[in-house]
């Protein structure tokens, strides 16, 4: 009986991790601000700007998009995984890939988008390089990122062996062998 109420209450704890879902959903609002406010500077500079300016401009939007989808992809794959699932019935938008990213896939998901924006911020740094200037910044800058892509490896590395065969018994992780019971 009270392994019964210590696990209902352990199972409907889960919940408490939708206001933070909430939250991100609120940060997506003040990274459209960010957004907006980028690319109305990007717009009025744009008649005098220079080739280097043009593509930092649209590197930095970039950068907010990649941010941005990152968000949405905690958001929804982290709620779908941890809290609830989100009934996408009746909704003809519904992107397919929302109720199909797994631990392992959000995993992955975030790390590429990591390295997606720690490439973008290091291509902004290397086109501001000043060669007289201090490069300490810009080895942290290069070390982070392949400190990222070496995560994203290892990481990619790790899930592939973790999804090999239970024993060599031929059976995938949390299937079932129905002949054999196992």
């Amino acid at each position: 009986m009270l392994e019964r109420i210590l696990e209902n209450f352990l199972f409907r704890s889960r919940w408490l991790m939708a206001p933070f879902y909430v939250g991100l959903a609120i940060s997506m609002v003040v990274l459209l601000i960010q957004f907006l406010r980028e690319l109305l500077h990007f717009i009025q500079n744009a008649l005098v700007a220079t080739e280097s300016d043009v593509i930092l401009g649209i590197l930095t939007l970039v950068d907010l998009t990649l941010t941005g989808n990152l968000v949405l992809i905690v958001i929804f794959s982290g709620y779908e995984n941890f809290v609830s699932r989100i009934d996408a019935d009746g909704h003809p938008d519904w992107p397919e890939w929302m109720t199909k990213v797994d631990f392992t896939g959000l995993k992955q998901k975030l790390l590429a988008s990591i390295v997606a924006i720690s490439a973008i911020s290091l291509l902004k740094a290397f086109m501001h390089i000043d060669p007289s200037g201090d490069q300490t910044s810009l080895m942290w800058k290069v070390i982070i990122h392949v400190v990222f892509v070496g995560s994203s490896l290892l990481l990619a590395l790790s899930d592939k062996l973790g999804d090999g065969k239970v024993h060599g018994a031929g059976i995938e992780p949390g299937k079932v062998d129905r002949d054999s019971g196992h």
